[in-house]
Formats: C-alpha cells, structure tokens, sequence
C-alpha cells in the first residue's frame, strides 16, 4: 500500500499549529511542523498554502481541528473572520479530502493515543480495558465529550454538557447560584467554570464581602482585557497570594471536581477521565491539593466507584493537533 500523507491542524483564533504526518509513521511522528499567528492571514487557504511552499511535500488529505462548531463540513473560528468549508478547501489546496473537525473532538481522537509523559495523573484508579473515557475542557468556555469502544476501536462523540445547568452542591454554591440567575437567564456550568466564569465566581465573592480585593490586584484587572490569567496568577503566588483569588480558585476547583464526577457518571467512564482545555496545567498546583478528587468522587451511593475511576490532567500542548492527525489517518485506514 503506496503511503498516503496527511496535512493536519489545529486551527485557532490566536494561532494555528500545522504539520505533516505519514499513515506509515503514524499520528505521534509529525514529519514537519510548524506555528502561524493565525489573524496575519485572510484565510486558512492563504495560512496552509505558506506551510506547504515551505516544505515542499505532496499532500494527499488534510484533517482540521476547529475552535468552534462544525456543521454540513462549514466551520468558523471564534475570533477570525475566516469560513471554512471541506469541498472548496479541498479545491483550493489540490487534495483528494478535507475533513474539519471541532477541537475539542479531535482532543478525544487522541486520547487513546496519548502516553505517561503527555499527562499528569491526579488519580491513579483502577483502569478498565476498552471502558468508556470522559473528557472535560476548561478554556475559553467548558468542553465536554466522551469516547465509546466499538469492539474494534474507540468512537469519540460530542457533548455540550458544558451548557447543562450549574448544580451547586454546598452552600456557599447555592448562594453564587443566586447571585447569577439575578445576572444571567440562564446559569451553565460554563458559567462558572470557564475562562468566563472564573471572574463570575470571583465577582460573587467580592460583592458578598468574603474578603477585601487588595489594591493591586484590582489595578491589575482594571487594565487586563481578560481577567481570568491574573485571578489565577494571584491565587497561586507563592508569596503573597490573594485571598480572594485563592477562594475564587478553591471554588472553581470543586466545581470542576463536581462536574467531572458528573460526566464520569453519565459515561461510567472507567476507561478515565481527562482534563483538557487551558486551565488545568496551569492550576495544576491547585488540582493536586486533593479538593478537586474529594468533589469529584462525593457521589453518594456512588462514592466508591468514583475512587476507582483513572483522572489525569493532559500537558501536551499539542493534543488537538495529534486527535486531527488520528482522525485524517483513520479515514486513511477506512
């Protein structure tokens, strides 16, 4: 069988990572690489069309990771006035097929794919052959998906489990709860444990005088366009961390807990769970303090299958880049 090379990408509203990969070597040896700031360009078609100039290999296929929804094989990228379609992509870039895939699914193609030092566990568990895997996606907004096997392979499927309502499972829960349905018509989980809802949270606390808002800390995000890296930052400062950003990140931590137990559930994910998206590495600190695992598997009844249920947190940078490559490949295959 003749080798069939595959262009993929992770296509996103700051930058856009290409490479290319061979059904020979597989989707873990990339045979080029490269990193563009994806708003220097009009479209993706002019973006690719650099990369493939400068590496000067034939492309079969191509597979795209998409930071937003995908429809009828038409996408569009938050934050870029790009539209993607596969039939005029593939005309434009003289391939045989383009598939476009949304990114959080393509983190799911590669979950089977990743190894040991792409991940960092934070329960061991006791995994169980061919079970279902759970993937949960704090970023931006919150991403969830999950993978089935097939008796052959795994099946990723999409979710949007991160718009089911916020279900608080304390007090204080109960109260922020209140705070945003006076804000909001409608109170996600993604709401409150997001990119977007880190500030939600931290609003709630300031306003309901938990603690003081130290003065640096509010001249910082009087002049941040996204708060969410500072409310982090000061949380976790080693030296003088703030005490309401250290609550605010306590809080969003069990939410997450929470809410990962929940998928785990309706999944019965005994094959793992994963945490993907932005947040995690960087909050990884707070996730190891064991709040995140104790939220996780407060389940009731449920309790002790949630202990045994594998939960790590995905480093690799570059996942969503390695789901496109197995998804294009697997077509290949198929």
């Amino acid at each position: 069988m003749d080798q069939t090379i595959l262009l993929a990408g992770d296509i996103g509203g700051t930058k856009t990572d290409l490479a290319l990969f061979s059904s020979e070597a597989g989707p873990r040896a990339p045979l080029a690489e490269a990193t563009f700031p994806s708003a220097r360009y009009l479209s993706l078609e002019a973006l690719v069309s650099e990369f493939l100039a400068q590496v000067e290999v034939p492309v079969d296929r191509a597979s795209f990771a998409v930071a937003g929804p995908v429809v009828a094989g038409e996408a569009r990228v938050t934050n870029l006035p790009w539209l993607m379609q596969e039939t005029q992509l593939a005309e434009a870039l003289n391939v045989s097929s383009v598939r476009l895939l949304n990114d959080l699914n393509a983190v799911a193609y590669a979950l089977p794919f990743l190894t040991q030092d792409d991940l960092r566990t934070l329960n061991e568990g006791q995994l169980v052959p061919n079970g279902a895997m759970a993937i949960i996606a704090p970023g931006t907004g919150l991403g969830e998906a999950f993978l089935t096997w097939n008796g052959s392979r795994y099946i990723p499927h999409a979710s949007e489990g991160g718009h089911a309502d916020f279900a608080p499972t304390n007090a204080m829960e109960i109260e922020l709860l209140r705070y945003l349905s006076d804000r909001f018509d409608h109170v996600s989980y993604e709401r409150v444990c997001s990119g977007r809802g880190l500030p939600n949270i931290y609003a709630y606390l300031k306003d309901s005088g938990y603690a003081q808002e130290p003065a640096w800390v509010a001249e910082q995000l009087a002049r941040a366009e996204d708060p969410t890296p500072i409310l982090v930052n000061a949380a976790l400062d080693e030296t003088s961390p703030c005490e309401l950003c250290v609550a605010t990140l306590n809080t969003f931590v069990s939410i997450l807990g929470a809410e990962a137990g929940n998928l785990a559930l309706r999944v019965v994910a005994t094959g793992g769970v994963y945490l993907g998206g932005g947040i995690p590495p960087r909050i990884l600190p707070a996730l190891q303090k064991g709040q995140f695992m104790q939220a996780f598997s407060n389940k009731g009844r449920l309790s002790e299958l949630m202990t045994r249920i594998p939960v790590h947190v995905i480093l690799n940078p570059k996942v969503a880049l390695i789901g496109a490559a197995c998804h294009g490949l697997e077509q290949v295959h198929d």
